[in-house]
């Protein structure tokens, strides 16, 4: 069983998360009596708290709170918070669920999967930062994975490829969505958003940045989260290379 920390929450040991025994014997047997709550219970009761306070608010002893169980019999389930995370993850990528093949059209298909990623993580406002780091693919997130192979099979690229355009898209939606929450909070604040623009409007007239003054000067474009987030998937899909 993993440490303690200060705060009661299990340390990672040095190699990290153990994916065959995370994912492929999730229920090994345990010894005592039958638990009350299950891997499931616990999963869930912490993407609840993330999705209401963030990510922050998940700790083993709030979750273990939400469940009625002791802190210490949650670390037969998940030995520490990456663990949890995992579990996390993988628990809402469930949500992902895609029921009609493939179209043919690859491009098309691949924006398709890039704003059901989008909705998703404004579901989850917590998810682009348990991203930010490698997480082991369970179940879910592998049949989602899936699908996003068999999308950009026409396209010919190799495995690894198809692979590397696949990780490209997840990180590009979460960079974004991370940005559009972030500058949601910013509109909730107009004297943070007048500021900021007289500060720019200063810095385009004092002579020295001459390319930003003439960006800052020409027609805006439509300034919609989703028309944002489409414009921006639009250059990154029609862009790819696949010879």
């Amino acid at each position: 069983m993993a440490g303690e920390g200060k705060n009661g929450e299990g340390k990672s040991g040095a190699a990290g998360v153990d994916p065959e025994r995370l994912w492929l014997r999730p229920t090994e047997s345990r010894r005592g009596r039958k638990p009350s709550f299950s891997r499931e219970a616990i999963t869930a009761a912490a993407v609840a708290l993330a999705d209401a306070e963030g990510l922050e608010a998940v700790t083993m002893r709030r979750v273990a709170a939400e469940v009625g169980a002791g802190v210490m019999s949650l670390y037969s389930y998940a030995p520490d918070k990456e663990t949890l995370l995992e579990l996390m993850v993988d628990h809402v990528s469930g949500e992902l669920t895609v029921t009609e093949p493939p179209s043919g059209d690859w491009r098309t298909d691949l924006k398709a999967i890039a704003h059901l990623q989008r909705a998703h993580m404004l579901r989850h406002p917590w998810l682009p930062a348990a991203l930010s780091t490698r997480r082991t693919p369970g179940p879910n997130t592998l049949a989602f994975l899936e699908h996003a192979l068999a999308v950009l099979r026409p396209t010919g690229l190799d495995g690894a490829a198809k692979l590397e355009v696949s990780a490209q898209l997840t990180a590009f939606v979460a960079g974004h969505v991370a940005h559009e929450i972030a500058q949601a909070a910013v509109s909730q604040s107009p004297d943070r958003a007048a500021a900021e623009a007289r500060y720019l409007a200063a810095v385009a007239a004092d002579g020295r940045h001459p390319e930003l003054a003439e960006a800052l000067a020409s027609p805006g474009r439509p300034l919609a989260p989703e028309a944002t987030f489409t414009r921006f998937l639009g250059r990154l899909v029609d862009g790819l290379d696949t010879d």
